[in-house]
């Protein structure tokens, strides 16, 4: 064999050799994972959401880029995972709207409540292009080291507790956990409940001791983190989208080319166009698996008192958050 291949034919397989060692070095370098966290179970949109977004970087970068998921708050929760993207320790998180406007106020704007027709008008909005546009531009005016690469939704949200809401008048009173926004501290009291802020983590425990009366949060979300055990009625008040955002850290985007950098804003692109039918699905198939179980799902709330009560606070808060928010009301009442 040896004498057959001769000392040039061994030299240049020696060449491809190398050749092939480099070829795959290159392409180990040039392959990326990013990590990419959320506080909720992958079983829920926020999975949803990571799942269409890393299928669309894989497809765009040709398997080239890729996420790690870290679901159900292994980093941490949302205003933790926040601060740890801005330090450049996490490439992409997920958080509530509402948590973002720990650091963008005026994020605030999309959990004012009843501005969402229903669920076919609360999917247009986020697949639109022009509000996608102006949220984004609003973070980068108000927040260092991260910005929004677009928007997505596990629908609406409701009421849950031991007993049944089903009109204004039954949140008189009472304490309900709400995100820690000026929305929230707006409109809860004008119902005349009792604002409560803590972490979503200890929602469970709350509900359980009676810290707080009621909670709010997406059909999906109740029943992943099993939160029916301790709050056995679903009250379907609707009162408020359960909007969120994808974030990247500037230090992972500044890193990327332009090229690669518009693959990660289709990505976002693709989850905006397409979770939002998906969620309002897996809000639908909930309800009926919690029903199934034994859960009593109130859905003849009565919400006009709710309503009334919200329609002045709307524009105020709006003003009141910034020039933004204002434009993005105005955005969302004009999608048809």
């Amino acid at each position: 064999m040896r004498n057959t291949i001769g000392r040039s034919g061994w030299r240049a397989l020696a060449v491809c050799g190398v050749a092939v060692l480099f070829a795959q070095a290159a392409f180990a370098q040039a392959a990326r994972q990013f990590s990419f966290a959320y506080d909720q179970p992958p079983t829920t949109a926020y999975g949803i959401a990571a799942n269409i977004f890393d299928a669309k970087l894989k497809e765009l970068s040709g398997g080239k880029m890729s996420i790690n998921q870290f679901p159900g708050a292994q980093l941490g929760q949302e205003p933790q995972m926040l601060q740890k993207m801005r330090a450049g320790d996490i490439d992409f998180v997920i958080t509530s709207t509402a948590n973002a406007s720990t650091l963008a106020p005026q994020a605030g704007v999309l959990s004012l409540h009843f501005i969402f027709r229903d669920q076919q008008h609360l999917a247009k909005v986020l697949a639109d292009p022009a509000v996608s546009a102006e949220f984004r531009a609003m973070v980068k005016d108000q927040v260092q080291g991260a910005q929004v690469l677009g928007l997505l939704t596990m629908g609406l949200r409701n009421m849950y507790s031991k007993q049944e809401v089903k009109s204004v008048d039954d949140i008189k009173g009472k304490k309900i956990r709400v995100q820690a926004t000026k929305t929230e501290d707006t409109h809860f009291p004008a119902y005349g409940a009792q604002t409560v802020h803590m972490p979503f983590g200890d929602v469970y425990t709350s509900l359980q001791t009676g810290v707080v009366n009621i909670a709010e949060n997406g059909v999906n979300v109740y029943l992943a983190n099993k939160h029916y055990e301790v709050a056995p009625v679903l009250s379907m008040t609707e009162h408020e989208a359960n909007n969120n955002c994808i974030w990247v850290s500037d230090k992972t985007w500044n890193s990327l080319t332009p090229e690669q950098q518009r693959w990660v804003q289709a990505a976002a692109d693709e989850v905006a166009r397409t979770e939002p039918m998906l969620a309002l699905k897996l809000e639908k198939d909930s309800a009926d698996k919690l029903k199934a179980i034994g859960v009593k799902v109130v859905e003849n709330v009565d919400k006009s008192g709710f309503m009334k009560a919200a329609a002045p606070v709307q524009d105020q808060l709006a003003a009141e958050l910034g020039p933004h928010a204002v434009k993005l009301l105005k955005l969302v009442r004009e999608v048809k």
